[in-house]
């Protein structure tokens, strides 16, 4: 496992944290969404107090680092690569917790199968190694997905729920999914769910443990963690090269297994 210094240097090199790819432009625009009740950006979330656009930069600013100068409205974006690995480190202790219990279910699914299953998989391996039961609920439900309209399914890979659109897995902010399938557990509640985007923001509006990976400009799931509904959220580049994330969840899966 890389040291601390050496995994700061990597995000950065790799763009995971540091200078992302995600333009300050598309993260304001996304933090002004929001704050303007769009429910796409809400990722499946309520909240119980209102939040300005104000609001949500300064929380940005204090939970992934992006620039926190009002001002600054054009070009590079920035994610603190040290919140990056405390979080890490924090998402990892509190999976160890949940392992720590007999027979614990959880609930893995993304919404960037190009992405971040990378990271999903190799935890959920290690999670079944210690004796979690993965929940597979409401595979092949069918849906109009929101975002093209078109039919759009659940389907698991290794455990791991995604969207597929005509064969393939897809990217989606959609919480749908998440909803029907909770709702198909009738009352088995997962101990914890590992999620991001729209699935993870529906699981913790249910009141489910939830942990979650989140880009600079998904800020819906950063107030969600402000209001207590969401654990833990990792900020990182959400969609670089799948073997860029290698080192990153090198040290989640080891921090897991330490702390057991």
């Amino acid at each position: 496992m890389l040291s601390r210094d050496q995994l700061r240097e990597h995000l950065v090199r790799s763009r995971i944290a540091g200078d992302v790819a995600t333009s300050r432009e598309n993260n304001l625009d996304h933090y002004s969404s929001l704050a303007n009740g769009d429910d796409y950006y809400m990722l499946g979330l309520t909240f119980d107090q209102p939040w300005s656009y104000r609001d949500i930069l300064a929380l940005m600013a204090k939970s992934a680092g992006v620039v926190a100068d009002p001002g600054h409205r054009w070009g590079q974006d920035t994610i603190d690569p040290d919140l990056t690995i405390g979080a890490i480190d924090a998402m990892a202790e509190r999976v160890a917790a949940v392992l720590s219990r007999p027979s614990p279910r959880v609930l893995f699914a993304t919404g960037h199968p190009t992405g971040l299953l990378a990271v999903h998989l190799p935890l959920a391996a290690l999670c079944a190694a210690h004796g979690a039961r993965l929940l597979t609920p409401g595979e092949g439900w069918t849906y109009a997905g929101s975002a093209f309209g078109r039919p759009r399914r659940i389907r698991y890979l290794q455990d791991i729920a995604m969207l597929d659109d005509k064969g393939g897995f897809v990217h989606t902010h959609d919480s749908a999914p998440m909803r029907h399938m909770l709702g198909e557990l009738d009352g088995e509640t997962p101990d914890l769910v590992i999620a991001d985007h729209g699935w993870a923001g529906a699981a913790g509006e249910a009141g489910v443990p939830t942990v979650a990976f989140a880009d600079s400009n998904d800020p819906g799931l950063f107030v969600g963690e402000a209001e207590g509904k969401i654990d833990v959220v990792v900020p990182l580049d959400d969609n670089v090269l799948p073997r860029y994330y290698a080192p990153l969840t090198d040290r989640l899966v080891t921090g897991v297994s330490r702390a057991l």
